[in-house]
């Protein structure tokens, strides 16, 4: 006997919702006695162990692989996947585990910034009310500083565990034994005993394990807990022992299964289509699998209502095996797609969600099948309603199959990606919060949309209709309509609101902020003061860092212009729904203009900046709505205004080299501010050191620390009124007195960001004493140095000196201001004089001692980071030491450190400081750890953009064979120099890596720039400047830029006129030409593709340089280019050979040749070439003609077979198969319901017969219906025939009947036809 049969329409309580695991596995065993049937279902088994790999547990819902946990709970690795699986249907991978970590990072972060914030508005009030609300602000500040910690403690180790899991042991031998160390069959006797299940489990043969499971399933009669758990220790079975798979013989297996699978019990079904998905290999396992007549089974419990919930479940998880599985989509019936169609079509389904996912990732894998099965539709819907919060993948989904004409075919209206426009274009009804969320998520797809060159170009269709519906949809009197359409706007653009946004959109005006004006002033300030971001700008090659994100960017724009933004902006602002939306408003169109003015041709920006249709409002003198006019032109103009004094820019290029000069003036401004200040006055000088409190109270929370700052940095740099600060007064005296390690003052503050400002202050003392001969000698001699040696003496084990409470500690460092005292310190290290006081306390041996500790990490990262190394002397000596015998993490985090000092200008008289660094850097490229190489190759690169750098890294001769792909950008930046052209010439690296790019790096680099700007596309704004706020100076080289175009071999080898005469001689460049000659107007070949793809680039690369120009001018290669961009039909190729034209343009050369050929460039104020250029007829680079689909591609089956289907011999059988098909007719679908119950009340002999059956799917695979008439016919035949079909036992029945019959045998192995 068998477990009972299910019925088709079987409706029995369903499971709870938490029953996700099926009940837990079992850990005993039932019987040792084995069946000759059982024992030959391993039949050909390799003994236990196996070198084949396996693919993760398939049908998950994320589309990532996961870990496996052994059972001792051990991650295991799989050598031929990048990710690692852990449990069974775990959604977590190590890739997302890292991502949710970092997104809680983020999240704290905001937090910390927020409250560090709301404590300096607390510190800048005087109220006596606040001290309640700064002490609450600083808990939660300090409890986020520790959730801080943790999170990143658990970052750190989860990126570690990773890189452990990925890397297998390199002895192959060791790597064997680690893969098979829980496989490997043990005899009991030789077996550790543990616990008695697992003794039992861990030492039996997998193979006996699953003949004993197999034989326990054949007990009829057993509760469902017993099928299910034993099906559960078969799943973890198959877990433990992963290559068993691959070993089943599926004549007995497969028997089992159906079994479970046609079991009463929906517990038992899922657990059966759950043990199917691991035993999932290959296509050809697939074909087994659907050999035992699983279509059927599936669409059964696919239809069930949604209480079967376990069950349904599972069913859907099977489907999604077969995408896990390479060429699996090709096993996929029209008949289950249909049904996954209907479920995803219903919207009270749980299944819903996830029934959409699994649609869209057949119509990547193959589109005919879905078209087929009526799925464009649902995803169509599915994009434009708001209510799928994964909208974007479909947009995603959408844009590749428009990428080719073969693919664009399938979306046969060609207004699909229209869908999400059509909520903002509904003006009537009521609308609430739900309407809002819609909206947003709307704006998502639509804005992913525009992120891709085949999305973009669709929407620019028919004369840009879909840009100009959401623009009109800015009058539609609605206010969270316009504020989400404004969002989407500012989120298109790029564009990154000023700091002071919030405040000017809350209702002030902009005349009255005092920080706006002096923003740029601050970030001068604190330029200088890190001394290396300044200096690299201004003094670098520009052409280091082309920003392909800016020149698309730039395209966008211009679009939006094209189809009305400016004039649907001022309609705007004439009609405000509110102030904000009035402001923000304002703000958009200023930002707009100015992007304009930096990223467009002038024939673009000139029309643009008057504002003519305001002007032309504004001078009708007799109106009214002149003044709307003039207010507005104010507004904009005061908002352009305030943007050019606070310096603020949403993008790193523009027209306008105004920053240098006002950083000169502003720096001539600080400076005679500094003089003023230090000839001030004895009266007035007097009365400000009167009202900073000092001289009155030793209570330092009473002094007013912004008056105390202002006095260091001013006066007291005067000698005089230093001195009487000294002698006369108790201000110095009491300043410093306050800084003292053991008046516990100081050292006692809570460590939060307002706090630091005892920290700037103490740290301008320092420098203000040794500005003069009297400040040093008082410093020299005072306790503050003296005690902070004795505390620093507690280090040097030969000092004597012991504390039970060390006031360097580590959760001191950690929670107080105690770290400040090494920026204290480290003031004293910027100058001579100051080193001499250190010497005399002996402060510098104590630093030596603190390198050697091993305990103390975070010390001597304090230590390092706030030390000057711009002296030579003993802190070089100490930095070196770090750099070469401490920890790996010391070891980074030092050579992180000399990134300032490595791109310092070499142009200067003293240029020691830089070459120190590089030479220290150089040596750090031979540390064992790979990581430390590859930091100092970053820094060395970026150093490497000013030419006296370069040249001096290749005196250094520097061996990088020894790191591989890590070393090449490096190597790269040598080539733009003869120096380094005829260095690596002499190491024979240029011919070889010429030959390496010409037959296959450029296909990979094609490769490497798209997945670039993809990335640099999808990440927002927002996540780059938490990313930027995290990152301290010495942290940035780790800070990836996507957009930026990756370092080209052939581009580096044309900025020498050495390099130019070898491309010249190898004759590279004419063959990338010929190669775009002869293939530009490629549509189908993705290979093809692929090469003109890499030629583009080349081409582009050496056309970027001036020295390349003479190369574009001996062919036609960039009118071949401009037609691709203008003409071609595969998409992405176009927003190539765009982007290409942009790289063109970067030399005034190439802007003369592009002119010709009817494209514009832009140039700053100082003529030089900023690669962003348009067509003169804007039209043309959107020119796409509308296609058509073609029906040959999408055909099924032919229409014949669909007719033989719905006819039978007995009309009662016809009737039945009529009225089936008239279920899916909406108006005839309810007397179509009745008629088949009315037949069913007869007992017609055709529901109880399998050939109907097998007519009525066919009917249900040819037409479309809705999830409850699927559910309603299939109800209705009897729960024998399922049996009868799926076990094969189907009875012979008359002429007609098997005549009927093989009709439907021929369709395939199920009675479904089999996928084309």
């Amino acid at each position: 006997m068998t477990p009972p049969a299910r019925s088709v329409n079987t409706q029995g309580d369903a499971p709870p919702t938490d029953q996700v695991s099926l009940l837990a596995p079992s850990r005993g065993r039932d019987g040792r006695s084995l069946s000759s049937a059982a024992t030959s279902v391993m039949a050909g088994s390799r003994g236990g162990a196996s070198y084949a790999t396996t693919n993760a547990p398939p049908g998950s819902f994320s589309s990532e692989l996961r870990p496996i946990m052994s059972r001792d709970g051990r991650l295991r690795p799989e050598f031929d996947m990048h990710a690692i699986t852990v449990g069974d249907d775990s959604t977590t991978t190590t890739e997302q585990r890292q991502a949710d970590l970092q997104d809680q990072i983020d999240k704290e972060t905001k937090i910390k910034i927020g409250s560090e914030n709301l404590l300096e508005a607390l510190n800048a009030k005087n109220a006596k009310n606040i001290k309640d609300q700064r002490q609450k602000v600083e808990e939660e500040l300090s409890a986020s500083n520790r959730k801080l910690a943790q999170l990143k403690l658990g970052l750190a180790a989860e990126v570690q565990r990773a890189k452990e899991i990925k890397s297998p042991p390199a002895d192959p031998q060791s790597r064997l034994s680690y893969l098979f160390r829980r496989n490997i069959s043990r005899s009991p006797s030789r077996h550790v005993a543990k616990k008695e299940d697992d003794e039992d489990e861990e030492s039996e043969s997998p193979t006996l394990v699953l003949s004993d499971i197999l034989q326990a399933l054949e007990a009829d009669g057993m509760q469902p807990e017993y099928y299910v758990e034993r099906a559960n220790s078969l799943v973890e079975l198959l877990k433990r022992h992963p290559t068993l798979k691959y070993d089943l013989a599926w004549s007995i297996f497969g028997l089992r299964m159906q079994t479970m699978l046609l079991s009463d019990s929906r517990e038992v079904v899922a657990a059966a289509y759950r043990v199917m998905r691991y035993a999932i290999t290959d296509r050809k396992s697939l074909q087994i699998i659907r050999g035992l007549h699983t279509d059927y089974l599936v669409i059964l419990s696919l239809v069930k209502e949604s209480k079967a919930s376990v069950e349904r479940e599972q069913a859907l998880k099977f489907v999604r095996a077969f995408l896990d599985v390479k060429d699996g989509v090709q096993e996929l019936s029209r008949a289950v797609v249909r049904i996954v169609v209907a479920v995803a079509e219903h919207s009270d389904d749980r299944l819903r969600n996830i029934a959409i996912l699994t649609l869209t990732e057949i119509l990547v894998k193959r589109p005919p099948l879905l078209v087929a099965a009526g799925g464009m539709g649902t995803l169509t819907d599915a994009l434009g309603e708001g209510s799928y919060y994964a909208a974007e993948s479909i947009g995603t989904s959408f844009s590749f199959l428009l990428d080719t004409p073969r693919r664009r075919g399938f979306l046969r209206s060609g207004h699909e990606l229209e869908a999400p426009f059509a909520m903002f274009t509904d003006g009537g009804g009521t609308h609430g919060h739900l309407h809002e969320e819609k909206l947003k998520a709307n704006a998502k797809v639509i804005a992913t949309l525009i992120r891709s060159w085949p999305g973009f170009l669709a929407l620019c269709m028919n004369d840009f209709l879909a840009i100009r519906s959401l623009l009109l949809s800015l009058q539609i009197p609605t206010p969270h309509v316009r504020m989400v359409i404004l969002e989407l706007l500012y989120d298109v653009l790029r564009i990154k609101p000023p700091s002071w946004s919030s405040s000017f959109l809350a209702g002030r005006r902009l005349t009255t902020y005092g920080r706006v004006t002096n923003l740029k002033n601050e970030n001068t300030k604190d330029s200088a003061k890190g001394g290396a971001a300044a200096q690299t700008e201004n003094e670098t090659d520009p052409r280091s860092k082309w920003n392909l994100l800016e020149h698309y960017v730039s395209v966008v724009l211009a679009v939006f212009l094209h189809a009305g933004l400016v004039p649907a902006l001022l309609q705007a602002e004439e009609d405000p729904l509110s102030l904000t939306l009035k402001r923000k408003t304002t703000l958009l169109l200023g930002e707009v203009l100015k992007m304009a003015n930096e990223l467009l041709p002038p024939s673009w920006s000139a029309s643009l900046q008057v504002l003519p249709q305001l002007l032309q409002t504004a001078a009708k003198f007799h109106d009214e709505e002149r003044f709307v006019a003039i207010g507005t032109i104010y507004q904009v103009d005061s908002v352009n205004r305030t943007l050019y004094r606070s310096g603020h820019s949403s993008h790193s290029t523009g027209k306008t080299t105004v920053g240098n000069d006002n950083t000169a003036s502003n720096r001539q401004t600080d400076q005679s501010k500094a003089q003023a200040a230090m000839q001030m006055e004895e009266g007035q000088f007097r009365s400000l050191m009167f009202d900073t409190q000092v001289a009155n109270t030793a209570n330092y929370t009473k002094w007013r620390w912004d008056l105390v700052q202002n006095l260091i940095e001013g006066p007291l740099l005067n000698a005089k009124r230093l001195e009487e600060g000294i002698k006369t007064t108790k201000f110095v005296h009491r300043l410093l007195g306050f800084y003292r390690p053991f008046k516990y003052r100081f050292s006692e503050i809570r460590n939060t960001k307002p706090n630091q400002r005892y920290v700037r202050a103490g740290c301008a003392l320092m420098h203000t004493l040794l500005q003069n001969p009297e400040g040093v000698r008082y410093l020299s001699d005072s306790k503050f140095i003296r005690q902070l040696a004795e505390c620093l003496a507690h280090f040097d084990r030969m000092s004597g000196l012991t504390s039970e409470s060390p006031i360097f500690q580590a959760d001191r460092m950690e929670n107080t201001l105690t770290g400040g005292y090494f920026a204290l310190l480290g003031a004293l290290t910027k100058d001579p004089k100051g080193i001499q006081i250190l010497e005399r306390w002996r402060v510098l041996n104590m630093f030596y001692h603190i390198i050697e500790l091993n305990d103390r990490d975070d010390l001597i990262k304090t230590l390092l980071s706030n030390m000057d190394y711009s002296l030579d002397g003993h802190l070089r000596i100490i930095i070196s030491k770090a750099m070469t015998s401490c920890s790996k993490d010391i070891r980074i985090f030092a050579t992180r450190l000399l990134r300032r000092y490595a791109t310092k200008s070499m142009q200067n008289a003293d240029c020691s400081i830089a070459e120190w660094a590089i030479k220290l850097l150089v040596t750090q490229l031979y540390d064992p750890e790979v990581e430390v190489c590859e930091v100092a190759i970053k820094i060395l690169e970026e150093a490497c953009n000013q030419t006296q750098s370069l040249e001096f890294v290749v005196k250094c001769r520097p061996a990088l064979d020894h790191l591989g792909e890590i070393g090449a950008p490096l190597l790269l930046r040598f080539l733009s120099t003869s120096v380094g052209y005829h260095y690596l010439d002499g190491l024979d690296y240029i011919t070889r890596e010429m030959d390496d790019w010409f037959l296959g790096r450029n296909d990979t680099y094609v490769s490497l720039i798209e997945a670039s700007m993809a990335r640099a596309l999808a990440e927002g704004d927002e996540k780059r400047e938490i990313t930027q706020a995290q990152a301290s100076y010495d942290d940035v080289p780790d800070v990836p830029e996507y957009g930026v175009v990756p370092p080209h071999f052939y581009r580096e080898l044309t900025r020498t006129k050495e390099g130019c005469k070898l491309l010249e001689q190898k004759g590279h460049f004419d063959e990338f030409v010929a190669t775009i000659r002869d293939f530009a107007m490629e549509q189908e070949d993705a290979e093809i593709i692929l090469k003109v793809k890499g030629c583009l680039w080349a081409i582009g690369n050496v056309g970027s340089m001036e020295l390349g120009a003479p190369f574009l001018e001996s062919s036609d290669v960039v009118k071949w280019i401009v037609k691709i961009a203008e003409t071609s039909e595969v998409m992405s190729l176009r927003g190539t050979a765009f982007y290409v034209l942009g790289l063109i343009s970067r030399s005034l050369h190439g802007q003369e040749i592009l002119l010709e050929c009817g494209w514009d460039g832009v140039a700053n104020d100082s003529g030089e070439a900023l690669g962003f250029c348009l067509p003169v007829d804007f039209k043309k680079l959107f020119s796409i003609a509308p296609w058509a689909s073609k029906s040959d591609d999408i055909s099924w089956r032919r229409k014949a077979d669909v007719k033989v289907a719905v006819t039978d011999a007995d009309p009662v059988n016809a009737r039945i198969l009529k009225l089936a098909t008239d279920l899916g007719n909406t108006v005839l679908a309810k007397k179509a319901a009745n008629d088949l119950q009315a037949i069913k009340a007869k007992k017609a002999p055709g529901f109880t017969k399998p050939a109907i059956f097998h007519k009525v799917m066919q009917v249900l695979e040819a037409h479309h219906f809705r999830l409850p008439a699927c559910r309603f016919v299939l109800d209705l035949f009897d729960k024998r025939v399922l049996r009868q079909i799926v076990l094969e036992e189907e009875e012979e029945e008359d002429d007609d009947s098997d005549d009927s019959g093989s009709e439907s045998d021929q369709a395939g192995t199920n009675g479904v036809p089999r996928p084309i």
